[in-house]
């Protein structure tokens, strides 16, 4: 069996399906994960959804944030003018579709494989063990009754730190932007979620998360995605595998185990024009 780690789809269905046949991936032999983001700004995020659901046993995936932007639409919270976001919102299916995508982690761990998958990174002051519980918080109110209530209030930046005393929406929002909106966090470890850019040109008195000096440090590999600017980037316990499939780069495939450490790609044509939404 390989085990294979694949960067943020974002709607490129055909390049999805051009890597796995790269890979030679058989879903009733080989394991997929994915770091997230299934959907949006890429032409075909319903057959991306569907095909990842049709072959669910084989699969583990992570929310990233377009894929909670996603549910909080079907909650009628936010807009998009993305129409490959909306052809999922008027198909048929799509009611099982979401209620799939809900019931996702924020975090997987493999204690086998000793690998940690979660969609932007971990939390820098928080421990593995810690990272786990947090995630498991959010993921019990995603799929409890009352899931409504927490997309009426997810979107926002604060608060910015972390505190154990944080409570309710404030947590939960915390705890969603951690896991899947962080990229530069300041040196009092309170979150920068405006920057967006490479960590060759921080913000004042930031650091990519991964490089914060008070970092909690542990030896299992962290999988993530969604910093395409920051593209394949491999340091120390830190495996950055999006690189950019739909601004025209490439996605990747991270092949875990045997052969160890294996990246393997397909070039992907622009699909999304820079400053889209």
């Amino acid at each position: 069996m390989a085990v294979y780690a694949i960067g943020d789809l974002q709607g490129c269905y055909d390049e999805f399906r051009a890597l796995l046949d790269k890979l030679h991936f058989d879903p009733g032999r080989d394991q997929l994960w994915l770091v997230g983001d299934l959907v949006n700004r890429g032409p075909k995020s319903l057959e991306c959804l569907r095909f990842v659901k049709s072959i669910e046993q084989s699969v583990i995936t992570v929310l990233g944030n377009h894929d909670l932007h996603l549910l909080a639409l079907a909650e009628g919270v936010g807009s998009t003018n993305d129409a490959s976001m909306q052809a999922i919102l008027e198909a048929p299916d799509s009611t099982e579709l979401l209620d799939w995508l809900r019931q996702r982690p924020l975090l997987h761990y493999d204690t086998g494989l000793d690998y940690c998958m979660v969609h932007a990174g971990i939390y820098p002051l928080w421990s593995l063990a810690q990272a786990q519980q947090y995630a498991g918080e959010l993921e019990a109110v995603l799929r409890g009754d009352d899931y409504h209530a927490f997309f009426q209030h997810m979107y926002g930046d604060q608060p910015a730190y972390w505190s154990e005393q944080l409570e309710g929406r404030d947590r939960l929002r915390f705890i969603c932007n951690a896991f899947t909106r962080m990229r530069f966090c300041k040196s009092d470890g309170s979150l920068d979620l405006k920057a967006k850019g490479t960590p060759a040109d921080p913000p004042a008195d930031c650091y990519p998360w991964y490089n914060l000096p008070q970092r909690v440090e542990f030896d299992t590999p962290i999988l993530f995605g969604h910093w395409a600017a920051l593209g394949l980037h491999v340091q120390d316990n830190v495996h950055a595998i999006d690189t950019g499939c739909v601004w025209g780069g490439q996605l990747t495939a991270y092949q875990l185990g045997q052969p160890a450490n294996r990246h393997i790609t397909h070039q992907c044509p622009r699909n999304c024009q820079p400053g889209t939404p």
